[in-house]
């Protein structure tokens, strides 16, 4: 099985035959780029949305028509919960309830990367079941991409492969979504009612993906099928990724800075004991996994002391006692964290670039960083706060995107 066959292998069949058409007439250039995309896409819906947010500032995701995701299937099966956990405004969200039918009128939201639309029941029956029948279908009809949703409780009966069977033949690509299992217990029980699903389908097991659009578990499934019936998407997806992967270690690292910071309230005699140098080394392990990179925990440990931030940090912990005086807790917080925090924005940069920097760089924003926290943490007092309150000092004190980024965005650093 080749690697793109891997990469479709939960669409129907006709669905792959059809990807792996469009895939077979890309020019070859063009493959390595959606491959290596695809493999590094999140498998996390919080993620998810945040690539999404990333990705929109790419160009080719502001021009020309937007996808129609159409959501689709029986009345009462979670479509509208489902919805609601793709589109990307609360104000846009559709109205939900254990009632059949809540869902009167189709409505389409913006879910980042495509429009998706919620649509009403597509099983109910006589006059008014007919007209909203009718509705979905004509939502479906105009979408570029199906997804189908079935309920594990309910299971597929003879009504739900008659609808399926309609849906297939408006010939869109599309994914099959079994929601609620969380209401069947037990492992083994849920793959055993996946597996009959898939059976009364006519799909495999692998080609419906067991979802609880309650909480958001499997929904990053629903939105890798999307993103993967669509090229353009992907190459999106694929140049956010840089920026993406950034902000998530730019996450990892403001909290590392504030535990730095709690580790430092006792005043230590020296900045790289252990428990820092802990902290530091676990942050470039964490963020090595970010970049997709497999190196030890001794490892990250020499890369912290190769970086030399424990001897900056007392150079730092001398210089910033010169300034009025301030408590031994208030210096020992402010250096902790901010080595910690330039850290980790080195590691980042050294994993997506190969660029190490320059000592004189690091001093220099370790300097200005320990000045500008040590302001912040003044704030709290000169009595020694809790933990907590250092802590949310520190990732309150620290921007939201990491130096190099909020520069580029011609924000504050």
């Amino acid at each position: 099985m080749t690697e793109i066959d891997q990469l479709i292998q939960e669409f129907p069949p006709a669905v792959r035959d059809h990807l792996r058409s469009a895939w077979e007439k890309m020019p070859a250039a063009a493959r390595g780029p959606l491959l290596k995309a695809l493999r590094e896409l999140p498998g996390d819906l919080g993620h998810w949305r945040e690539l999404i947010r990333l990705a929109l500032s790419h160009v080719l995701l502001v021009t020309g028509h937007k996808r129609r995701v159409a959501i689709v299937g029986p009345a009462n099966v979670g479509k509208s919960t489902l919805y609601n956990q793709l589109v990307r405004s609360a104000t846009d969200h559709a109205e939900v309830s254990a009632v059949p039918g809540t869902t009167r009128v189709s409505q389409a939201a913006d879910a980042g990367l495509f429009a998706v639309v919620d649509t009403p029941g597509a099983d109910a029956v006589g006059a008014v079941g007919d007209a909203e029948k009718e509705l979905a279908f004509a939502a479906a009809r105009e979408a570029d991409f199906l997804v189908i949703v079935f309920d594990a409780i309910q299971g597929i009966k003879r009504s739900e492969q008659e609808l399926f069977r309609e849906l297939q033949a408006l010939g869109h690509p599309h994914v099959v979504v079994l929601n609620k299992v969380d209401l069947v217990s037990g492992t083994q029980e849920r793959d055993r009612v996946v597996e009959a699903a898939a059976r009364n389908l006519g799909l495999a097991p692998e080609e419906v993906v067991p979802c609880v659009a309650r909480d958001g578990k499997r929904v990053d499934r629903v939105l890798l099928a999307v993103a993967k019936a669509d090229p353009e998407i992907v190459a999106a997806l694929g140049a956010a990724l840089p920026d993406y992967r950034m902000m998530l270690a730019w996450s990892a690292t403001k909290k590392a800075a504030a535990t730095a910071a709690a580790i430092a309230l006792t005043p230590l005699p020296i900045l790289d004991v252990f428990p820092l140098l802990l902290v530091q080394a676990s942050l470039v392990l964490g963020i090595a996994r970010i970049y997709g990179l497999r190196i030890t925990f001794g490892r990250a440990r020499e890369l912290v002391v190769t970086f030399g931030l424990g001897f900056l940090g007392r150079t730092l912990f001398q210089e910033l006692s010169k300034l009025g005086g301030p408590p031994g807790w208030l210096l020992s917080a402010a250096v902790a964290s901010s080595t910690t925090a330039v850290m980790g924005r080195a590691a980042a940069v050294w994993f997506e670039r190969g660029e190490r920097a320059k000592p004189s760089d690091l001093r220099a924003e370790s300097r200005a960083l320990a000045k500008r926290m040590l302001q912040s943490l003044k704030s709290l007092g000169r009595r020694r706060p809790p933990r907590e309150a250092v802590q949310r000092e520190v990732e309150a004190a620290l921007p939201d995107a990491p130096p190099n980024q909020a520069s580029r965005e011609g924000a504050e650093p």
